[in-house]
């Protein structure tokens, strides 16, 4: 910890500098650059562009830390040896800087909430912002709690006299989640109306709710396992429903090509990381690598494709679980490749299903002149769309063994098929026996949200964390292991085998870094990483 306590000392120091537009001084305290709304704006948005960074979002996370788990797998043998491969070790670099990087942001949002009562502005415009960055802080926090467990909480900005000495242990994982929750529940009242943003690149009311509804779930599952909270996911996901602004967008496929081509959605949409620009030129922006990871692989210099390497590939086994007439399967898994020329090889037929590439984020609808000579985008990732809450909702309701209420059951399955419909290009307020499901059971309605979560939500990076709270990621990974044919051996078939091979029950966690369990005697490891080196 006190290797933490270093960084976040030295970000104190030097925080100002990196988000606000004023001229400074390097030995000006840091409570001198709050002093005007102008300066809280740009150091929430410093709050903000933690996620855009590459040890998250901007990188890594898309494909290289295993998050998709059997619904796809990496391949790109540069990874190998490291998280993205299920090979973790405690001095992962990528874990080290995911936790590092989370922190950071952290530390940022705390800057903020011990100097919001500074700058002089209207009451509406300081909630605001304390609301954004207590709900960030939550969010990071939790973003840490699902990786690691039980994790220390750091609630106020670093005492540079204090902290290098600071040996801290672990708090325990309900009173992280009962500190995320009180944080989320504070913001809730303070931040903006999602219609009055007008935009998913900030923080609504409408967030708060949705997020809140998923950090329930996943403390009602595995490891927490705490009372209650299916009730609670059902009543912040309602809370969202029942506010009659948000609702599917009728194309399944236009919700990603709004993200690709900068367009919002904000009633789909509810929240995405920003990403701007390509790095090339006047675009040197905060640009990301969605659709460069995740794409469909193109290496030529057609300039209408866009540069991927192509590191993520879907599963067999992932593939089969649409029905063919669910159009989601060839958006979300794509049914062609790139020739050299730029020109499409149709391999919707081939019976290797575990070579194709992800859909969902195709560079060739990108509107940069210069994706074909730049590895960045500015295509936004999607954090919480209107789909996931609804889903969210039917679950909360079929897990829930105290809930026996008829109306919920009906609501909770008329979600559930309302998020069908639109998978199959159906209206989505028009009941349609041709796809909608009439199951009459929690079991089945909960059996079906599983799938559902699947065929909705793929390569989002839900898939892992929804497993492991459904106590079901071993057998999953190793059921995808034993589906790959015993005759691919190609290199993509290789890197599937290790993928699914190297996972373990210890996964469902990541070791503490090392440099922090070196620094902190009070740090304790996670269950079955202690001989991670």
């Amino acid at each position: 910890m006190r290797r933490l306590a270093a960084y976040l000392v030295s970000l104190l120091a030097l925080s100002a500098c990196h988000f606000l537009d004023v001229e400074m001084k390097d030995n000006t305290p840091v409570g001198d650059f709050y002093r005007t709304q102008a300066e809280m704006e740009s150091a929430l948005r410093g709050v903000y562009a933690v996620m855009s960074e590459q040890q998250l979002y901007g990188d890594v996370l898309l494909c290289r830390m295993g998050l998709t788990a059997d619904l796809g797998y990496e391949n790109y043998t540069s990874d190998r040896g490291t998280v993205g491969y299920y090979q973790v070790r405690a001095s992962d670099y990528k874990v080290k800087n995911y936790w590092l990087t989370l922190y950071k942001g952290i530390a940022r949002a705390n800057q903020i909430l011990d100097y919001i009562d500074k700058p002089r502005m209207s009451d509406e415009d300081r909630n605001a912002i304390k609301g954004e960055a207590l709900f960030l802080r939550a969010w990071y926090h939790y973003l840490l709690a699902v990786r690691f467990g039980a994790i220390p909480l750091v609630l106020t900005s670093a005492d540079p006299e204090k902290l290098e000495a600071l040996q801290v242990p672990r708090d325990p994982l309900d009173v992280v989640y009962a500190q995320i929750f009180a944080d989320m529940r504070e913001a809730a009242d303070l931040v903006r109306d999602a219609s009055a943003i007008g935009h998913g690149g900030r923080v609504s009311k409408s967030v708060v709710w949705g997020i809140m509804a998923r950090v329930c779930l996943q403390a009602g599952g595995y490891p927490l396992r705490a009372p209650g909270m299916n009730a609670l996911a059902r009543d912040y996901a309602k809370k969202v429903i029942d506010l009659g602004f948000h609702e599917l967008n009728p194309s399944y496929q236009d919700v990603f090509i709004n993200l690709i081509q900068d367009r919002y959605d904000v009633k789909e949409c509810l929240w995405e990381v920003e990403f701007y620009g390509n790095n090339v030129g006047a675009y040197n922006k905060a640009a990301g690598m969605v659709g460069r990871n995740n794409g469909i692989s193109y290496t030529g210099t057609n300039p209408s494709i866009g540069i991927s390497a192509g590191m993520l590939r879907p599963t067999g086994t992932y593939y089969k679980m649409f029905n063919k007439a669910d159009l989601r399967r060839d958006w979300t898994i794509s049914p062609y490749q790139y020739r050299s020329d730029g020109s499409k090889n149709d391999r919707s037929k081939a019976s290797d299903k575990w070579s194709y590439f992800c859909g969902k984020f195709r560079r060739e609808y990108e509107l940069s002149e210069y994706k074909h000579v730049s590895s960045y985008s500015g295509i936004n990732f999607p954090l919480l769309r209107y789909s996931d809450v609804l889903l969210m909702f039917a679950e909360a309701v079929a897990a829930d063994p105290n809930n026996d209420d008829a109306a919920d059951f009906t609501l909770a399955l008329e979600c559930l098929n309302r998020v069908r419909r639109r998978g199959y290009g159906k209206p989505v307020t028009t009941p349609d026996a041709s796809v909608d499901l009439a199951v009459s059971t929690k079991a089945d309605l909960l059996a079906a949200v599983k799938t559902e979560r699947a065929l909705e939500l793929g390569f989002e990076l839900l898939r892992k964390d929804d497993l492991v709270r459904w106590g079901e990621f071993l057998p999953t990974m190793k059921a995808t292991l034993e589906a790959i044919p015993a005759s691919y051996t190609s290199t993509q078939h290789v890197s599937a085998r290790l993928f699914y091979t190297n996972a373990e029950a210890r996964d469902v966690l990541w070791p503490i870094p090392s440099t922090e369990i070196s620094a902190d005697s009070l740090l304790e490891q996670n269950e079955g990483w202690n001989d991670a080196d």
